[in-house]
């Protein structure tokens, strides 16, 4: 069942938090620290104190939420291990119906994304397609780490609000 942004604005914190922390993965912090800053008018809103919460974090925190992503076709999903929402997010993308190739070349390019930034490469699945997904590993390890970093965000704020988007009924 979706709730109402109204049932969301009058949750207590641990509701709130057990309602929209999975918004961001493994990652109830943001949540926590948004509670405080409702009610809010609308879903846009939301996922904007939730964004902004991110941004205001500071780098360490930033790259604890980019770690907190699983690898696309990694040990997770492979052992079926993935959160709800990743392995949904993962199968709308195609990426449950690879190849032994296909799969021995997504674990290839997550160990060199790996390898060259220190987290994990995550994109929004549920925009992008295997051939798509592919090509942001190619275009995206000759980036610097700070770009890297700003982009890997980017792609969270994306999901969390698509997850939003799921969990609230306009």
């Amino acid at each position: 069942m979706r709730l109402t942004l109204l049932q969301l604005n009058q949750f207590s914190a641990p509701e709130f938090v057990r309602a929209v922390g999975p918004a961001f993965e493994h990652s109830p912090w943001i949540a926590e620290t948004t509670w405080d800053k409702r009610p809010f008018a609308n879903l846009e809103q939301l996922c904007a104190a939730l964004c902004e919460t991110v941004k205001n974090a500071g780098q360490e925190k930033q790259l604890a939420l980019i770690c907190a992503h699983p690898d696309l076709v990694g040990r997770a999903a492979l052992a079926g291990t993935l959160t709800r929402e990743s392995a949904g997010e993962q199968a709308s993308a195609g990426l449950k119906e690879l190849s032994p190739d296909e799969v021995l070349l997504f674990q290839k390019q997550n160990a060199a994304y790996k390898s060259k930034f220190g987290f994990p490469f995550v994109i929004c699945a549920r925009l992008n397609k295997k051939a798509a997904i592919l090509a942001g590993f190619e275009r995206r390890l000759k980036n610097s780490r700070a770009e890297e970093i700003k982009t890997a965000l980017e792609e969270i704020f994306k999901i969390a609000e698509l997850r939003l988007h799921d969990l609230i009924a306009d």
